[in-house]
């Protein structure tokens, strides 16, 4: 009996210990050989029983795992396990939100990231992440009805990217909220706020704040770039933001970089993944790498720090990584077979992707769920597209108004609209987004609102030397027999991806140029599974060099004579594959265009560039009938953006700038019509500062647009006209040129941004004019405070002008006789109010003793007593700035002892 007795207690305790173990952190193993025994019929696993903790049931469900699966769920690729007592749908962790539900066909397109950081409105940013969530949201909840649940298909999106764009070269810093970690942490705060919902148990959707930790460029060196900084900028500048939105905003999914950090690649960096993020700011969600950045650790010519994929993977989990986006945790059962890593440390990473999906209600009664049940009627909604404008238009900053010319009087006879940002429509959505019912270029968006002008266009030039200039190929060029006397193309679309059976429509289209995001060639098709082939044959009117292609998503091939010429797969953005021919005036050339849909957006057009154009002749005649002039140049994210490897070309090299001026082309239309004598108004459309020099010396009129989204051109249709005042101001230093500022890749601050920068900029960080005027008065702020305690400030502001508008109020602090390595100043709070004319309003601001701080470490920061001064205004407290807003600064003394306090 005794015997029995003792083997009841040590069974006992036995199951005391196991349940201890699962009762404990994520961190501790939960052992395979624990497993529960098959259920019976009817019977449901604990993961399932909603009753129980998350905890619980994400640790029964890990228990049920077999090696294998393990291994297979840690890829962003999401394979389905159906096996035993374990039933688990497919999820793809990879989607993106930038700025607007991205790369999944229909949905509402906001203004790139750094122009909604130019509103400097965080109640803005946070009802545009709601809205983007609200359709993302209803995107997934539609896809999964469908069993769709592949790439773009998730409810984890990959975003915001609140890297400092602390070098306007940087060719990601478009996505970025600018130069500031203030601006960048509340602004992306918000933003992560409005994604992730506010129900206590449940997540609307997951954002993703990237890429941890010191990363911003170059672009064609990430891969290898080992990114070197003081601990002084690390915690002053470059984790700020991060800490911010992890702490603040509890951000669930981080991204770490590609490049190094202190000679350890970030995604297997101990420091900066466990140490930093997880033990001293104490992150719970989960850690996504970088696509393809594992790789990178053995890659030849890449980081190189370990030789294999396997010793790759060990060191990324390890480094507290949770989940890849690419292939090499593959090699994670030759990881283990080498004990390079063990299964308990996989069960660590795998406790936190699911916590995750449970969060999300992936694995509850839908009904329950709070977000299940948003309409799809949200994709896009009137209410959508309207906050689309509003925050179009809150973005756009008048940076030049001589003897106002602006806004545009409703009487002018004519108009000239040229440039090449004029009417592109690619232009406006930018990088990293979705794909919008229509899009209102600023040549569509200045005839909406001036309907009694005549507007004339011209494109007047390309973007840059080097980079054609294509337009979808007119129909008068196309025949669908070699003797040409029938125009148009033999069209044949099929029910399948795969060009198979017979086609379910045959038609004559009369050329290729279509975006099938509300209507397909055949009802009832699927967007993601369907196919199209043009045949026939285009006859050139002019002899010489043509720049022929296709832009499209998704498959598409594309022959010339029966050869292929191009075979594109687009998975990610929309692709511009291009050729040049030599084709002959009267010639017939055989054509085929095939095309395979497996998204949501299809997207086909055939396009080129005619030979001997003289584009700026065209626009040089066109201006000659005008009154005014609008000239809607800049960039385009075919010239800046993430790692264009083919391209280098004079002022930009695979994504980056090496130069701030705008390309030459550009400059000698602007000159040209200049010299006209008209009066000119340049809208600039961009996603980085512009050195716009010349243009600032010799252009009456200068606004900047940024990429404004659907509603972009709608927005600067608005503010031309004079019915939006515009009201946003600049969140990164325009430079007068890349001279002013340190090489690349130096990544120490000193000389760059406006905290540190001592040269004369051309437009300062925080400038913006606008219609009206704004005075301030009745500062309100002791001379001595005690060191260590929070401070309260007012300040009047006068809408002093006769025009209704919105005032940005920032408030910097410096330290008075502060040493060269200290900020200049440093923006510690802003707010944006609405006045009417003659309407005063006082604004008052809480400044707590971190403000003051200077930070130390990851955690904490110093307070020393002395003099410093803050100042408050509609811009910097500069004196070489332009600008009609005032600013007013005090010195304050603050008394008392060094004191240590947390951040």
């Amino acid at each position: 009996m005794k015997k029995y007795i003792t083997h009841f207690l040590v069974s006992c305790l036995l199951l005391i210990s196991l349940n201890v173990l699962a009762q404990g952190t994520a961190e501790k193993f939960i052992s395979t050989e624990a497993l529960q025994p098959n259920l019976k019929p009817g019977e449901h696993p604990k993961y399932m029983n909603s009753r129980l903790s998350i905890d619980a049931r994400v640790k029964d469900l890990v228990s049920r795992l077999s090696l294998v699966h393990k291994i297979k769920l840690l890829s962003h690729h999401g394979t389905a396990i159906d096996s035993g007592s374990v039933k688990i749908p497919a999820y793809n962790w990879w989607n993106e939100c930038l700025h607007g539900v991205a790369r999944a066909g229909k949905a509402t397109v906001f203004p790139q990231t750094i122009g909604l950081a130019a509103t400097w409105d965080t109640g803005l940013t946070y009802r545009v992440a709601n809205a983007i969530s609200d359709e993302g949201r209803a995107k997934y909840e539609q896809f999964s009805k469908n069993d769709k649940r592949g790439i773009y298909q998730g409810l984890n999106f990959w975003t915001p990217n609140i890297n400092i764009f602390r070098d306007p070269r940087w060719g990601r810093g478009m996505e970025t909220y600018g130069e500031d970690p203030y601006l960048t942490g509340k602004m992306a705060s918000r933003f992560i706020e409005g994604i992730q919902g506010n129900d206590p148990k449940y997540f609307k959707a997951i954002a993703t704040v990237k890429h941890f930790v010191v990363h911003s460029g170059p672009e064609g060196t990430r891969g290898s770039f080992n990114a070197e900084v003081s601990d002084k900028d690390l915690y002053e500048t470059y984790t700020p933001a991060f800490k911010m939105c992890i702490q603040d905003a509890k951000a669930y999914s981080v991204m770490c970089a590609y490049n190094r950090f202190r000679g350890e690649p970030c995604c297997g960096s101990d420091f900066v993944l466990n140490n930093l993020l997880r033990r001293q700011w104490g992150f719970k969600g989960f850690i996504v790498t970088d696509c393809g950045a594992v790789d990178l650790f053995y890659e030849k010519g890449a980081h190189e720090v370990v030789n294999t994929p396997e010793e790759a993977s060990a060191m990324a989990i390890k480094s507290g990584v949770d989940l890849e986006c690419g292939d090499a945790f593959q090699s994670l059962d030759l990881a283990i077979q080498k004990n390079l890593i063990t299964e308990a440390e996989l069960d660590v990473a795998l406790i936190r992707l699911f916590t995750a999906r449970f969060k999300l209600g992936f694995f509850d009664d839908p009904k329950k769920v709070t977000y299940t049940q948003i309409p799809y009627s949200t994709v896009e909604s009137n209410a959508h597209i309207k906050l689309a404008l509003e925050a179009a238009q809150k973005s756009i900053v008048l940076l030049k108004n001589q003897n106002s010319l602006l806004p545009l009087s409703q009487d002018i006879k004519t108009m000239a609209v040229i440039g090449p940002n004029a009417n592109d429509n690619e232009i406006m959505l930018a990088n990293y987004h979705g794909y919008p019912s229509r899009v209102v270029t600023p040549l569509d968006g200045l005839k909406n609102k001036f309907p009694r002008t005549k507007i004339l266009y011209a494109k007047g030039s390309r973007h840059a030397d080097g980079v054609p200039s294509l337009d979808v190929i007119p129909a008068n060029y196309f025949f669908t027999d070699k003797e040409t006397k029938h125009p148009g193309l033999n069209a044949s679309y099929f029910s399948n991806n795969k060009y198979n059976g017979q086609p379910i429509l045959n038609r004559i289209d009369k050329n290729i140029d279509f975006y099938w995001i509300n209507d397909l060639p055949v009802a009832g098709f699927d967007k993601e599974n369907f196919s199209a082939k043009w045949t026939g044959y285009i006859k050139p009117e002019i002899s010489g060099l043509y720049n022929l292609g296709i832009y499209g998503y998704d498959q598409y091939k594309f022959y010339l004579n029966d050869s292929l010429i191009t075979s594109v797969n687009s998975e990610h953005e929309p692709g511009l594959d291009y050729k040049k021919f030599t084709l002959k005036a009267g010639v017939a050339y055989k054509v085929e265009v095939q095309y395979a849909s497996s998204k949501s957006a299809p997207l086909i057009k055939f396009k080129w560039e005619m030979p001997d154009q003289d584009l700026q002749a065209e626009a040089l005649e066109v201006c000659k009938k005008a009154d005014v002039v609008v000239m809607c140049m800049g960039l385009s994210s075919r010239l800046e953006g993430e790692e264009m490897r083919d391209l280098s070309i004079d002022g930009f090299d695979r994504g980056d700038r090496t130069k701030l001026k705008l390309p030459e082309t550009q400059m000698k239309l602007m000159q040209a019509v200049h010299a006209l004598g008209k009066p000119i108004v340049l809208v600039l459309l961009n996603g980085s500062a512009v050195a716009v020099n010349w243009e600032n010396e010799n252009i009456p009129a200068i606004v900047e647009s940024w990429y404004g989204g659907q509603e972009g051109g709608n927005a600067i249709g608005n503010v031309l006209s004079g019915a939006y005042n515009p009201s946003g101001r600049l969140p990164l230093t325009f430079y007068t040129s890349e001279a002013q500022i340190p090489a690349f890749d130096n990544y120490s601050m000193q000389g760059r941004t406006y905290r540190y920068f001592k040269g004369k900029p051309l437009y300062e960080f925080g400038y913006g004019l606008s219609y009206t005027t704004f005075n301030y008065s009745n500062f309100k702020a002791n001379n001595t405070y005690v060191i260590g305690k929070p401070i309260k400030i007012s300040v009047d502001v006068k809408n002093a002008g006769n025009k209704d508008g919105d005032e940005v109020i920032q408030l910097y602090i410096s330290k008075n006789l502060s040493n060269d390595a200290d900020p200049i100043r440093t923006l510690k709070a802003f707010q944006r109010v609405s006045l009417k004319k003659g309407e005063v309003r006082t604004v008052s601001f809480d400044i707590l003793p971190k403000d003051f701080a200077k930070i130390e470490t990851a955690t904490l920061a110093r307070l020393t007593p002395g003099e410093y001064v803050i100042s408050v205004g509609g811009k910097q407290p500069t004196y070489h700035a332009n600008g009609s807003s005032q600013f007013l600064s005090k010195k304050v003394v603050l008394k008392g002892k060094v004191k240590t306090v947390k951040y």
